[in-house]
């Protein structure tokens, strides 16, 4: 142990180092390794998929971006492991013995367990939040035209949606290479009274983000009067994005942080309901960076008394505690899915009961 970075106090700096360098060096190289293996089992699954494909859309277009999605998706359980195989390691040397017995407290030496998990975090934040999202896009594209998978639809039916204030929009059928939309309904309300109830047998969608009516009937309620007028033509002053009247699959992983909250909040404000994976995708892209703070707080917890079974009984108990966090996610997920719980409690339940978990094992853990 003479050759130990950490023997004595002037050495703290270089403890730091040590631990990070072997933290984040154990985190990349198992990224690169499950992503490497990941990739071998997606080239098998879909190697007919990939013979129409140029190797410059296959590596640039697909590949590199699912290395991306991949290797964010798995970055807490990735974190949890590096953490418990380095801190086992550490152990099983008699390095964290060492360390104590050098006067450093066991809340130091988490200083740079933490550095790393701050590290990981921000990386993890950066990436879910501005570049995956257009790495998806491209990816998903890829799958839409070799794999005839995440298809975006051309066609939208029974779109209804509040396009201003008080004014409701309903159509029939949008054909989105047409821009034309049929059986076009707009009413008008005060409060809760319908005011107005414009009809056309079809709509065209013009380049200033108006539609212009055609063969339109206007029926105007006052009281229990009713006044109708009618016309071949008539443009609507109505500012309407066609693109909100489609909701294609992984839609929410195609967006940016800024592009998903407007989008929340527009969808919102015209009283759309059915938003909770785009609710739950914003709220995930916030909680996964702590997530990183507890999971290695319970790693190191967990690895740094030198046990009877070794890295093998550690690495065992931290991949139980990885597959249930994740087991816990998808569950509370769901519920918010479902509209039994709302999608901000739902994605910080693993993290609040995991943070109790590393609580209670790090007050447990050898000082």
């Amino acid at each position: 142990m003479s050759n130990l970075p950490f023997v004595s106090s002037p050495w703290l700096k270089k403890l730091d180092l040590y631990i990070i360098k072997k933290v984040l060096g154990a985190y990349f190289l198992m990224i690169v390794l499950l992503v490497s293996v990941a990739i071998v089992f997606d080239i098998s699954e879909k190697i007919d998929t990939l013979a129409d494909a140029t190797m410059k859309e296959i590596i640039f277009d697909y590949y590199l971006n699912f290395a991306w999605y991949f290797s964010n998706l798995l970055s807490p359980l990735i974190t949890f492991i590096a953490v418990i195989f380095i801190t086992s390691q550490l152990a099983n040397n008699s390095e964290i013995i060492a360390t104590f017995a050098s006067g450093i407290s066991f809340h130091r030496v988490m200083v740079p367990y933490w550095i790393s998990a701050a590290v990981i975090a921000v990386m993890t934040y950066i990436l879910s939040s501005f570049v995956i999202p257009p790495a998806n896009e491209v990816r998903l594209d890829f799958l839409a035209k070799y794999k005839n998978a995440y298809k975006r639809e051309t066609n939208a039916t029974n779109v209804q949606l509040e396009v201003e204030k008080g004014v409701i929009l309903y159509i029939g059928t949008y054909e989105k290479s047409l821009k034309r939309a049929y059986r076009m309904t707009l009413e008008k309300f005060d409060g809760k009274t319908l005011v107005s109830r414009t009809t056309a047998q079809f709509a065209d969608y013009d380049t200033l983000g108006h539609f212009e009516l055609r063969k339109w009937v206007t029926r105007d309620f006052v009281g229990m009067q009713e006044t109708m007028t009618s016309g071949e033509r008539k443009d609507t002053t109505l500012n309407v994005d066609t693109e909100d009247f489609f909701v294609y699959r992984e839609m929410q992983q195609q967006m940016t942080n800024a592009q998903l909250e407007r989008y929340i909040e527009k969808q919102r404000s015209r009283g759309v309901g059915s938003i909770q994976e785009f609710e739950i995708e914003y709220e995930k892209r916030h909680s996964q960076p702590f997530a990183a703070f507890i999971l290695t707080t319970i790693g190191f917890a967990l690895a740094s008394k030198k046990v009877k079974g070794g890295m093998g009984m550690n690495l065992g108990i931290g991949l139980a505690l990885s597959f249930s966090y994740i087991l816990f996610d998808t569950i509370s997920a769901t519920f918010a899915i479902s509209g039994g719980l709302s999608p901000r409690i739902a994605v910080w339940i693993p993290n609040f009961l995991f943070l109790l978990i590393a609580i209670f094992l790090y007050r447990r853990a050898p000082k």
